[in-house]
């Protein structure tokens, strides 16, 4: 795991209040993509605080998370005491050969996009079983978003992202999948000056600040917002989904 994950174990609170969910047509394309019912299993990898997982419970399939940071597996059970929750990575999950109908991988492939992952991926997935990546991608034409990434640019240095497109190099020369459809949503978060600044604060890069850079700079970003104000964050969430090979 590389050292920029460290942040999220500093900032699951801020990431379960700040972080959006998905919208409701990306989730539900996913679930009838994989035919997720009653009897069907699905994994749900690098849950993070269950921001995912909680969306695919109605599906009826059994969810199991699989996330390795002890703060945000502690979140995601306190949210969903129902759902199963393993201690894992993706080189190394720790579920048994075939076990899952489909993978899901939100808002995180970037972090460990590797032909180890995707070996481990592979394994875990049943025979044409489905890997489904997705990212809520903040919308940078918007004023506000804008505003928040001339902020938080020059802090981000050489954290692994969704927008360099090494990930998808990785999936491109993989024998193991194949790309067999995508789907994009738009889709708004309405926040408040509190969650703006949760919102910002649940980056790894920016929960590994040193306090005297950190605070002032949350500082600017609660100045974005009037106090009492409810805005719109605009993102468009970006689906793919890949067939076990």
């Amino acid at each position: 795991m590389r050292k920029e994950t460290e942040g999220f174990k500093k900032a699951a609170d801020e990431y379960e209040r700040g972080r959006p969910g998905y919208p409701p047509a990306a989730v539900q394309w996913i679930v009838g993509r994989a035919g997720l019912r009653p009897g069907k299993t699905v994994v749900d990898l690098a849950a993070g605080t269950g921001k995912l997982t909680r969306q695919l419970v109605s599906s009826g399939a059994e969810v199991v998370a699989v996330e390795p940071l002890a703060e945000m597996r502690g979140r995601l059970s306190e949210a969903l005491p129902e759902v199963r929750v393993v201690e894992g990575r993706a080189e190394a999950t720790g579920l048994p050969e075939a076990f899952a109908d489909a993978v899901t991988i939100a808002q995180a492939f970037h972090w460990f996009a590797t032909e180890d992952s995707l070996r481990e991926l592979r394994r875990i997935l049943v025979r044409d079983g489905l890997l489904f990546l997705l990212w809520n991608r903040r919308q940078l034409d918007d004023p506000l978003q804008a505003a928040i990434s001339e902020l938080t640019l020059p802090h981000v240095g050489e954290t692994p992202s969704y927008g360099s497109g090494t990930w998808q190099g990785v999936m491109a020369k993989s024998a193991l999948f194949a790309l067999d459809e995508e789907r994009h949503s738009r889709f708004t978060q309405p926040v408040d000056r509190d969650r703006l600044v949760d919102r910002v604060a649940s980056t790894s890069y920016v929960a590994m600040l040193e306090e005297p850079v950190r605070a002032p700079l949350l500082g600017k970003v609660a100045e974005l917002v009037p106090p009492g104000v409810v805005v719109e964050l605009p993102y468009t969430t970006d689906v793919y989904c890949y067939r076990r090979l």
